[in-house]
């Protein structure tokens, strides 16, 4: 079922309230929520009563299969994206017109003005956003699909886990069994980091580092799918369980547990952090989980809402939230235990299933 025609509207009831004639979509990824477009370098031009996508000649055959109940504007061969909006914005009569303010460069703002000076702009911040953070079942469905392909992908790589394998041959193997169990892409380049570089929240899998260098292993991935995410973590003990490490390891997961349980609608995000946090803080680790609890996760794999000490977003059913507490210990190595969890109408449903508990991630 095609769901654009009521996210634009939705869209244009909040016209009225930031009095706007029209709105300018220049987010690959709003482009595609709001059209139904798989492809790139296009804007959508959306008034009241008008969706108009404008694209170039690559993407006629696409846009009429993909968009066929929306107005395209194909611009000429050379002409810039900017001639083309100010062309169409130009013929149909706009004076106040809205626009994306986190996603359109200066340059194009600049030009633009330069090109309408009748035209006043407004820029508007996270119009779009606000309502992709709610996913409807057909959204729901497709994170599951990914969730899918990363699960797979993960118990393969589990399965042949060796040693003498660098942290860059683990992230690139898990690529290919991504693409292989189904995933157009990784969500984003896996995180491989072994041992003390796992205190790296975001470490790059190096060449250098071997899989049997340290007792434990991070491993931070996702799957891209039609054309929705997924995002996990898990770490995986590759020798012995120290005092440490069990100490450290049942702290985040008692903080993952926690967060989880305080989600469901109508709970503040910041009070969900805050109960995880709670845990960690008790446990004498709290300077060392510096990031937030979560973010929304969707189209991109980083989006509305955020679940942080200071957001005031109020959980709503059909939101879906990543929930990974983390403790990173210089010199020693960090733990992060990820899950990628459904806001339901009583609710919550833990969306990834990869066993986390500490005697099922032991593969020495």
């Amino acid at each position: 079922m095609d769901r654009t025609p009521q996210r634009r509207e939705k869209l244009a009831r909040t016209f009225k309230a930031d009095r706007i004639e029209a709105f300018l979509v220049s987010s690959a990824a709003n482009v595609s929520y709001l059209s139904g477009f798989s492809g790139d370098d296009s804007t959508l031009l959306l008034t009241r009563n008008r969706a108009i996508v404008l694209s170039d000649g690559r993407y006629t055959t696409q846009l009429q299969q993909e968009c066929p109940g929306l107005e395209h504007h194909i611009r000429q061969v050379g002409q810039l994206m900017v001639d083309a909006i100010a062309e169409v914005v130009d013929k149909i009569g706009v004076r106040r017109l809205g626009f994306e303010a986190s996603a359109m460069s200066v340059a194009d703002f600049e030009a633009l003005k330069e090109k309408l000076p009748g035209v006043e702009w407004v820029g508007l911040k996270d119009r779009v956003e606000v309502l992709r953070a709610i996913k409807d079942k057909d959204e729901v469905a497709a994170i599951r699909e990914a969730i899918g392909f990363a699960e797979r992908a993960f118990a393969m790589l589990r399965a042949g886990l060796r040693g003498t394998e660098s942290e860059k041959d683990v992230a690139d193997a898990l690529e290919g069994y991504l693409r292989r169990c189904g995933a157009s892409a990784a969500s984003f380049p896996p995180i491989v980091a072994v041992g003390r570089r796992s205190a790296l929240p975001h470490a790059r899998p190096s060449p250098d580092v071997r899989i049997g260098e340290a007792d434990f292993v991070l491993v931070d991935w996702g799957a891209s799918g039609r054309p929705y995410k997924s995002d996990l973590t898990r770490v995986l003990v590759t020798g012995k369980v120290t005092p440490k490490f069990e100490k450290v390891y049942r702290t985040v997961l008692a903080a993952q547990e926690r967060g989880i349980a305080a989600i469901r609608p109508g709970v503040i995000a910041r009070d969900v952090d805050a109960e995880a946090r709670s845990v960690i803080e008790e446990a004498g680790f709290g300077r060392f989980f510096d990031h937030g609890l979560g973010h929304g996760l969707g189209m991109d794999i980083h989006e509305a809402p955020r679940l942080r000490r200071n957001s005031d977003v109020r959980l709503q059913p059909g939101m879906v939230v990543t929930v990974e507490p983390g403790i990173y210990l210089p010199d020693w190595g960090g733990i992060r235990i990820e899950d990628d969890v459904l806001v339901t109408p009583d609710g919550t449903e833990v969306l990834t299933h990869v066993p986390k508990s500490l005697d099922s991630v032991r593969v020495a």
